[in-house]
């Protein structure tokens, strides 16, 4: 049975992406910071672990105790939403700590098993707002790309020993949490100079009618992992999907 360990799993793209590929008869390792079954499926072929992408004890722990992995989700992330000179300089470093670092502190974990048995995938969640430059989210904007960068160099790295890497962009989602979690752990002080602004940036979000859904990132996760011909970026969602056509981008 081949082994998955997804990490961001306590809501949201990290739980569909767990049923998914539970659904599909895998076995999955599904890790957050604090363990809590709610919202994922009743299986035998679930395991839940402790894991904190930021602390490297934690990072040499969880994959120690879920064991050989045929692939590897990095779905931990956390957005902020504001202009720069509303943001914490402190909050952006921690934002890069778990966006950034934490991706590549996962990947490098997990590259010497996979190295040794030439096979594994790694796929990256980064964000469709890498497509475009946009107001109020110019710091998470920044981390995501720089996901993007790291994952298309590091795959020439990984492919030399049969390991795949690849990127799914998602769109907006507000049917999942990501939003009012970003808000509650960074924060929206937003300057009052940018107030209007802001405001009808953010309701012009609103206002769009193509959306991204959970279960859209996880059949695009699926696709990156089980086929071996998909892109190096796979947009999820019909707004994500909209963008890469606008873009003059591929996902076929």
């Amino acid at each position: 049975m081949p082994r998955i360990l997804i990490t961001g799993t306590s809501s949201g793209f990290g739980q569909a992406i767990a049923t998914q590929f539970l659904d599909r008869g895998w076995e999955v390792i599904a890790t957050m910071r604090h363990p809590a079954p709610e919202g994922l499926p009743v299986s035998d072929n679930l395991r839940l672990l402790p894991l904190d992408v930021t602390d490297a004890d934690s990072i040499a722990a969880a994959i120690a105790e879920a064991g050989p992995l045929d692939a590897l989700v990095n779905n931990a992330g956390v957005g902020m939403l504001n202009v720069l000179e509303g943001a914490d300089i402190a909050r952006a470093r921690e934002l890069f700590e778990t966006n950034v670092l934490g991706t590549m502190a996962m990947a490098r974990a997990v590259m010497p098993d996979m190295r040794s048995r030439r096979r594994g995938v790694i796929v990256n969640i980064s964000s469709s707002v890498t497509l475009r430059p946009l107001p109020a989210l110019s710091i998470y904007s920044a981390s995501k790309a720089a996901v993007n960068a790291f994952t298309e160099s590091f795959a020439l790295e990984a492919a030399e020993f049969g390991v795949r890497t690849r990127l799914v962009l998602p769109g907006s989602a507000p049917e999942t949490s990501f939003g009012s979690n970003a808000v509650a752990r960074m924060g929206m002080d937003v300057p009052e100079a940018y107030g209007q602004f802001v405001q009808a940036y953010f309701q012009s979000l609103q206002s769009s009618t193509e959306k991204t859904q959970a279960h859209d990132v996880a059949l695009a996760v699926w696709r990156a992992v089980t086929d071996e011909t998909a892109p190096m970026k796979l947009p999820a969602g019909a707004d994500a999907e909209t963008w890469f056509h606008e873009e003059g981008l591929s996902a076929a």
